[in-house]
């Protein structure tokens, strides 16, 4: 088994690591991306942090497996509760007043850094129950991490993931099974999982929402612009970006309006 990472292979993996991804680590966290290395290589039975390395630099799957290995998915169903009133409230509605002037019927919704699907299954919920006909939605929910992914296309919960579902939802929109909860067709029907480095174009355009929450914490400033910028450029002329309560565009070069609603703070493209 490899030693601690010295100075020189953390400052070299964490060079890797932003340049693959954006995502920062700093001295004050590097006991976690040391500890997830040093499982990687108890895993592959490798025995340096060098060998390593040449592996994940000459092998594309190795190093989004590195990636995932590396990133934290905290999450939970309905995950700060007002932005999910203020989506209810205040975005829809907005959104299908702008809908109703061209004939659109669809709204297109992107839940960016989905982690193990609860995000997204929450918005289809919700959706599911609140747009009135005959409005239609899908949500693409990306992740980098694959193995969490899996989690979310899977669509399972076992029962101590479930207890923030308010019973009505899940008493419809899920099915009781051994050890947890399975999502139903219908619901799984709204979203689609894949993979997605920010750190590029997703290649989509037209988002009328999009939900990037407790993701721009682990990018540093020009990382976070950067992405920031992708975001303004895949949405719809008017459209609303949700980030999480602890993070904020203020001080950033950004074309995003700073909008203060009833319910929670988010930000609205309006072009045109």
């Amino acid at each position: 088994m490899a030693d601690l990472l010295t100075d020189a292979e953390f400052d070299t993996f964490r060079k890797v690591i932003y340049d693959q991804s954006g995502i920062t680590f700093s001295a004050t966290n590097r006991s976690i991306l040391d500890g997830r290395l040093k499982e990687n290589l108890r895993e592959k039975q490798i025995a340096t942090v060098g060998e390593y390395y040449k592996l994940i630099m000459s092998d594309e799957k190795e190093m989004k497996q590195m990636l995932d290995s590396v990133t934290t998915n905290l999450t939970r169903f309905f995950r700060n509760q007002p932005h999910f009133d203020a989506l209810v409230n205040y975005v829809i509605p907005h959104i299908i007043e702008q809908k109703r002037k061209t004939g659109d019927q669809r709204i297109n919704i992107w839940s960016a850094g989905c982690s193990t699907g609860e995000e997204p299954y929450t918005l289809a919920m919700i959706l599911c129950d609140t747009l009135p006909s005959p409005y239609r939605f899908n949500i693409m929910a990306s992740d980098i991490s694959l193995k969490s992914l899996m989690v979310g296309q899977q669509g399972f919960y076992p029962d101590s993931r479930v207890t923030g579902i308010p019973p009505k939802y899940l008493a419809r929109f899920f099915k009781k099974v051994e050890k947890g909860y399975q999502a139903t067709p219908e619901l799984m029907s709204h979203i689609k999982f894949d993979y997605h480095n920010l750190r590029n174009d997703s290649g989509v355009r037209n988002f009328d929402i999009v939900f990037c929450r407790n993701v721009l914490i682990y990018f540093d400033e020009p990382a976070q612009k950067a992405v920031i910028d992708r975001f303004y450029n895949a949405m719809a002329p008017h459209s609303y970006l949700f980030i999480g309560h602890s993070e904020s565009l203020f001080g950033m070069d950004t074309k995003f309006e700073f909008l203060k609603t009833e319910w929670a703070c988010l930000y609205q493209k309006n072009e045109g």
